[in-house]
This record gives C-alpha cells, structure tokens and sequence, in this order.
C-alpha cells in the first residue's frame, strides 16, 4: 500500500504537458482554471487576480500540479494590438502582449515598418507610445516578442492617422452636471430622449474632487465653501426606477452601482460612439491642484488615486453601494480642469510660481500612469484639459510641453465678461473675434477665441488638439440704457435676475423670451435687447459661424458647459454636431 502511494505520487510530481494558456497579471482567474507559469502548471482556488502563482503559498489561491515536460521548445506568440485610427497630433499607445506556453516572456520590442518615422517611447517594453504625425498617413509597427529560451514571434499593428476617425473626425463633447439632477432635473436619460446622445463623441462628468490628503475621493458632503464637498450619491448611490432609466430597467437595492455613473454607463451601451471622462476639480475643487502636484512623489500619489477610483472602479462603500472594480467601463479618461495655474480661481486655492512647470509635470504623470493601465487592461484611455481662454490663464502653462501628454485641450472660450462686472460696461462673453472697440481694459479687451486659438497655436499646439467651447447659458445685465448701440457697451445697475445665480440663465430659459435680437458683425456674437436687460449668448447662428471657423483651420472641434442649459430638444448640441459635417 505504502509502495503504491508512493509511486503515484512520484508520478504526480513528474513533468507533464501544459496547454494552459500563460499567466497574466491584468486576467481574473476563477476555480478551476488553469494557467502556465514558469515552466509549471497552476490551478486557480477561487478568484484571484495579479497573485503570482509562485508566491502563492500552501494557503494561497494557486495550487500547483505539475511541472510542465521539457520536450521541444514552443515559440511564443505575440499580439500587437487591433487596427486602429487615431487623430494628427493625439497621443497614442501600443499596447501588446505576449503568452508562451512552455515558459515566459523574456523580451519585447516594437520597431516602426512602415510611414513616416515616429519617436517611440518605451520600444523595449511591452506598451510603447508616440505622438501621431498633424497629418493624415498610415504607420506600422512591429512586435517582437522572445521567451526564456530564445524563440521569437511577431505581430503587426497598422495605426491610420486622419482627421475622419469615423464620422467626420472633429470632437463634439459636453459637460453634465452631478448637481443637474436636482433643481435642473436634468438626468442622463435626457441626454438620450433628447436626441443629444447620438451626436456626442464625449461627454466630461463635473467634477471629482482632490482633498486635503492629496488624493482623489468620494464623499457625501454640502459644500462649505472650503472646497471639500462631494456627492457620492449622485455619482453612484442614487437608485433610479425604469422610468427614469436609460434602458428602461430599475436599480435593485442590492447593485453596487447606481446613480449618474450607472446611468452613463448605460447610455455608453446604447451609443457606443460617446467616451466618458471625469472631469476633475472645476471653479469650486480646484484647491489642492497645485499643493499636490509640486514634488514627484505627491502626483504619483495624487494621481494613482484617481485612476484607482475611476479608472479601476474601485469605489468607496456607501449606503450599500461602491465596493472593488464596482465602477469599472463608466469612464474612458480623465480631463483635469484646474482653474487655474497661477492663480485667477478661488480665494481659498493653493497657489505656487512652480504650477507653470508643475502643470506639465503632473500631466506627465497622469500620461505615465494611464499608459501603464493600458499595459495592464489592453484598453486606451484618454488624457484631456479645460483651461482658461485668457492670455493671462495661457501665459502661466506651458502650452507646448503639456500638449504632448494629451488627446486633445478644452477651450473654455467663454465666460469674458459678465454680471461679476456688475456696473458693466455690457460687453460679449463668448465673442468669436475681439472688437477693437470694446471698451475693456487691459488684458480683458484681448478676451475673444480666436485671440486663444491663436496664442496656442503660436506656442506649439498642434490645430487638431484644440476643441472650443459653446456656452449653453447666458451672461446679462440690468438697468441698462440703450446709448445709441442697442444697449451694448453701456453701464449697468447690476447682474440680471437668473434662475440659479444672479448674471446667468441658461439657453432654453433665454431663447423664447424673444427678446430683439442682435449679431455683432465684427465679433460675431448676439445680443438680445429689451430696453432694460442685455444677454450675451450663444444660438445657433453663432454655433455655426464658430463651426465653420474649427473646419476652415482644423481645430478639433466643439464642446459644451453644459447640457442642461440646452432646451428639451437639443437644438444646441444637433447644431455643434454639424462640425462633423
């Protein structure tokens, strides 16, 4: 008995064939499966992922079978990734893989076969990366990958660069509000019933906040005007009924994502096309930006936070809700709207005269960080800004330096003048061209898009990174005289009444009112006039005139704050769609 126990274990202990795939730290394993691990054979306990097999231990969730048989070494096999386009100018990554069967990888290397020289960072590793030439062209690659014992495979990946990556190429994007869902009563749904859906490209989640820690969070918290407040339950802890669902199906009590986050993911489901970001900070959660990002160790952290929230999924555990990976697929990238470096935000904002070089800096890291999650997932993620159109707001950046880690720059051409200025004089706040004759002062009279567009250009900016912002609300004033001009360029008593705060109202409350309506012919902007109230806005004629100039010189296209301003039938959002026409 002894004898016979004994042989069958020697047998056991002996190297056998291994036709389990390779194991990968970024695959989930579950009992029963089986993998390849320097040169033996592993079998899953229960759910694991990223455990190494060989450190698992007695105890651990790997048990080993068996040494896999030393026969004839098998190649390896190599995957460089699916073809694919890609904008001029963006940042792309390659992201490739090897398994090998009877052994490990030992080696990568990606060389160029093909189009115009590109540098590639990070050839010899698994995930390599280059900035895409501004013109259109086809680009290959090669990946070689060799295992432990010398044997090579290779695979290709062809990258198309064009300005019409499927549908026109230009961006089409816009802001939804967390806070939206409650006076506003405007909810993810209604970015589908109103048709704003299919005409998107990206929609830029506002906002997520950097706390005192350094680090990315969620909480459920009024603000205090300390820049400290969240709402965890708007983003993921909102249950919705089948009513107010995209797809027509309630949240169970049970389900660990809820909320607008839930709710995007479904539309992303209904409308393939649109990408997600997160947008961090905005006016109010811009305080810590620039205490966090001075040394490298703080944007390591600062960073890693945010991408393990939401980008991982892993969200906190509130009221039933959160929990790991639990939000994982709801957003594509990250847009970090720091307002702003240097200063111009809140009172309450850390400031340095290091956030010029620090800005790059930490969207250096943030590009880092996001090409080593594409190393892990296989999928790409996207890198954006909202920054300030002011040529104060742009000469404390590094336009340049920062514009290589990105997809694309958010414009906010927007905000100029307004009701903040409460005895004016009346002014445009998103003029297209600068009036010579407007009566600002200093850097102020410069405020005009086409005045940032062509400081960014000027510093380096490739055209195709550079998406413009509408304003789907508008900036107004009151006891104003008419002067001859229809009230513009005239003093004022104060901001205009708006529904939410004083100076503003959004586009569906100010376009039937009726107004007498006016277009600048220098700037291009309109103004409505009714003997007492001047509004400076956006509609659809102005829309397309600013369309027309992203085309005429290959900007990247147009974005939106935000969609709840837009009127039930998403007149604004179908007419910056046209872009892509």
């Amino acid at each position: 008995m002894f004898l016979w126990l004994l042989s069958t274990s020697l047998a056991m202990a002996q190297a056998q064939p291994c036709p389990y795939p390779a194991w990968s730290s970024s695959s989930i394993y579950t009992n029963g499966n089986r993998v390849t691990y320097q040169s033996a054979a592993y079998e899953a306990k229960w759910w694991t992922q990223n455990e190494i097999p060989t450190q698992s231990g007695e105890w651990g969730v790997w048990r080993k079978l068996h040494d896999c048989s030393t026969g004839a070494n098998q190649p390896p096999t190599a995957n460089a990734g699916a073809d694919r386009n890609v904008t001029p100018g963006s940042a792309t990554t390659l992201a490739g893989s090897g398994t090998d069967v009877d052994g490990s990888i030992a080696s990568y290397l990606w060389t160029q076969t093909a189009g115009p020289g590109v540098t590639l960072n990070g050839a010899s590793t698994a995930t390599a990366s280059f900035t895409a030439p501004s013109s259109n062209t086809t680009l290959t690659f090669r990946l070689r990958v060799t295992d432990n014992q010398g044997a090579t495979a290779t695979d290709d990946v062809t990258i198309t660069v064009t300005q019409n990556p499927g549908g026109g190429g230009k961006q089409v994007g816009a802001y939804f509000t967390q806070w939206g869902i409650y006076q506003r009563n405007y909810h993810v749904k209604n970015i589908d019933t109103s048709g704003a859906a299919s005409r998107l490209t990206f929609i830029n989640y506002a906002f997520g906040n950097v706390y005192n820690d350094g680090r990315c969070g969620i909480v459920t918290r009024a603000e205090t005007g300390t820049g400290d407040g969240g709402d965890g339950y708007a983003d993921y802890q909102k249950s919705y009924d089948a009513a107010g669902s995209v797809d027509g199906v309630g949240d169970s009590w049970s389900q660990p994502l809820k909320g607008n986050f839930n709710q995007l993911k479904k539309l992303k489901a209904r409308h393939p096309q649109i990408k997600t970001f997160i947008s961090l900070g905005g006016w109010t959660w811009s305080k810590n930006f620039s205490r966090f990002s001075q040394t490298d160790a703080a944007r390591q952290t600062l960073v890693a936070s945010c991408i393990d929230i939401y980008l991982k999924g892993n969200l906190p555990v509130a009221d039933g809700a959160g929990g790991p990976a639990a939000g994982v697929g709801v957003f594509d990238g990250i847009d970090i709207d720091w307002e702003f470096p240097g200063g111009g935000g809140m009172p309450y904002n850390t400031v340095s005269p290091a956030d010029k070089t620090n800005f790059t800096l930490l969207l250096g890291e943030f590009r880092r960080q996001l090409t080593q999650l594409t190393a892990q997932t296989g999928r790409q993620y996207y890198l954006t800004v909202a920054i300030g159109a002011g040529a104060d707001k742009i000469d404390n950046t590094e336009p340049a330096a920062y514009s290589q880690h990105l997809d694309w720059i958010n414009v906010m051409s927007y905000d100029y003048h307004g009701g903040f200025e409460p005895q004016g004089p009346t002014n445009f706040q998103s003029n297209l061209h600068m009036d010579p004759n407007n009566p600002a002062t200093g850097v102020a009279k410069t405020y005009a898009t086409e005045t940032a567009v062509n400081k960014l250009l000027g510093a380096g900016v490739p055209a195709s990174k550079l998406v413009i912002g509408i304003p789907f609300y508008g900036r107004g004033w009151t006891g104003v005289a008419n002067g001859g001009t229809n009230g513009l360029y005239q003093p004022a008593s104060g901001p205009a009444f708006g529904t939410y705060e004083q100076g503003i109202e959004d586009y569906k409350v100010l376009a039937p009112r009726n107004a007498p309506k006016f277009y600048h012919p220098v700037t291009k902007q309109l103004w409505t006039y009714n003997g007492t109230e001047f509004w400076s806005f956006d509609d659809a004629t102005v829309i397309a005139t600013k369309a027309a100039y992203v085309n005429n010189l290959g900007l990247g296209g147009l974005f939106s704050w935000s969609l709840d301003g837009d009127d039930a039938n998403a007149t604004l959002v179908k007419e910056t769609a046209k872009v892509r026409q």
